[in-house]
């Protein structure tokens, strides 16, 4: 029986400090609520954004000329180094001259022979002038000698035209440059037979500075512009525009746009515009393939927001994360048409003065309290 006594006190104890145990456990406090997400924000402004495309082109020669041959004739020298600039009126070949200057001697002497004829045939007209009035000679005879004068008055005329010809002529075997520009190859060598009427040019001269770049552009595109241009969304830009080189790197002289074409390429659904371009280095060459940006209108009060604060679900709708002023996250359905460089353009959705979460997108909801930073981006 004591034994029995022993045991039942122990297990009383035990019993005793479990219950204090659970006791003191269940009056703990609650742990305090979680301190709210700390985000970085971007606060929207309005700004003047211009709306540019890339598009891409080919480079044209300004102007662009043949060299061809007037007369027939042996080629007796080349005088040009073939690749260099030549100027209008340089002589780029010579063409034997021998059989024009002898032309221009004939034709040189026949009128010589002209107008001695004609001095002759007008001296005799005002001599039966003068018999006419003394009745010494018919009129028959005055009739004949005037038009004889006239006659020879006829071929001194004729062969002063005669005379000019061969000039020309002459001055044909001394192949001109017919514009300013930077020379090909000569497709001929002194020795070579050139005719008036050949199809082959000596040589071709192109002028290269400036340079033109024709361009190629979506007809859709231009027509949704001028659409926008006529809605007044958005407004005029300007002409200048830049170019980048097939292996990505920039050329360091801005363009002009001349003109836009009048119509439409069937085949393609494009329409060509024409850039003009300094060129005083020579690095743009005919037929190069090339990128530009060419600025087309430009939005007055448009938003720009960072990428980082722009989603899109599924089905591709842009949706954004922004913060009021009590600091409540609220998501709004944006529309952002396009990307210029590391931003959105927003033209629904967001406003000026909106502060749009830009870091711990992932970390915040809409309707949670928040604790938003500013932050500054890397353009």
């Amino acid at each position: 029986m004591p034994a029995r006594s022993g045991l039942s006190a122990t297990s009383h104890l035990a019993c005793a400090a479990l219950l204090a145990l659970s006791l003191d456990g269940c009056s703990k406090p609650k742990p305090a609520p979680a301190p709210p997400v700390a985000v970085g924000v971007v606060t929207l402004k309005a700004s003047s954004v211009t709306l540019t495309n890339t598009l891409t082109g080919r480079t044209v020669a300004t102007t662009a000329s043949d060299v061809r041959p007037q007369v027939d004739g042996i080629i007796t020298a080349r005088l040009f180094k073939e690749g260099s600039i030549v100027h209008a009126g340089d002589q780029l070949y010579q063409i034997d001259p021998r059989l024009y200057r002898a032309s221009l001697d004939t034709a040189q002497a026949q009128l010589e022979n002209a107008r001695a004829v004609l001095v002759t045939d007008q001296a005799k007209a005002r001599r039966y002038r003068t018999l006419t009035q003394n009745q010494a000679a018919s009129r028959q005879s005055i009739d004949d000698a005037v038009s004889a004068a006239r006659v020879a008055l006829a071929n001194v005329h004729l062969y002063e035209a005669a005379v000019e010809t061969a000039k020309v002529n002459l001055e044909y075997t001394r192949v001109l440059a017919p514009i300013t520009g930077r020379i090909s190859r000569s497709a001929v060598t002194p020795g070579a037979l050139a005719t008036a009427a050949q199809t082959t040019a000596l040589a071709t001269i192109q002028q290269l500075d400036p340079i033109y770049v024709d361009i190629t552009q979506s007809a859709s595109q231009l027509l949704e512009l001028r659409r926008e241009l006529a809605q007044g969304s958005v407004l005029p830009s300007s002409a200048t525009v830049s170019l980048t080189f097939e292996d990505g790197t920039s050329y360091p002289e801005t363009g002009t746009v001349e003109f836009s074409e009048v119509t439409v390429d069937e085949t393609a659904g494009t329409v060509t515009l024409r850039a003009r371009f300094p060129n005083p280095r020579g690095m743009l060459l005919p037929g190069m393939f090339v990128r530009l940006e060419v600025p087309q209108a430009v939005v007055p009060e448009g938003i720009l927001a960072p990428q980082q604060g722009i989603t899109r679900d599924a089905k591709g709708e842009a949706t954004a994360l922004v913060v009021d002023a009590n600091g409540k996250v609220a998501q709004r359905t944006v529309t952002a048409p396009r990307a210029i460089g590391t931003s959105w353009l927003v033209t629904k959705g967001l406003s000026a003065g909106d502060r749009l979460i830009v870091e711990g997108t992932d970390r915040a909801s809409a309707g949670d309290t928040v604790q938003p930073h500013a932050v500054t981006l890397a353009e």
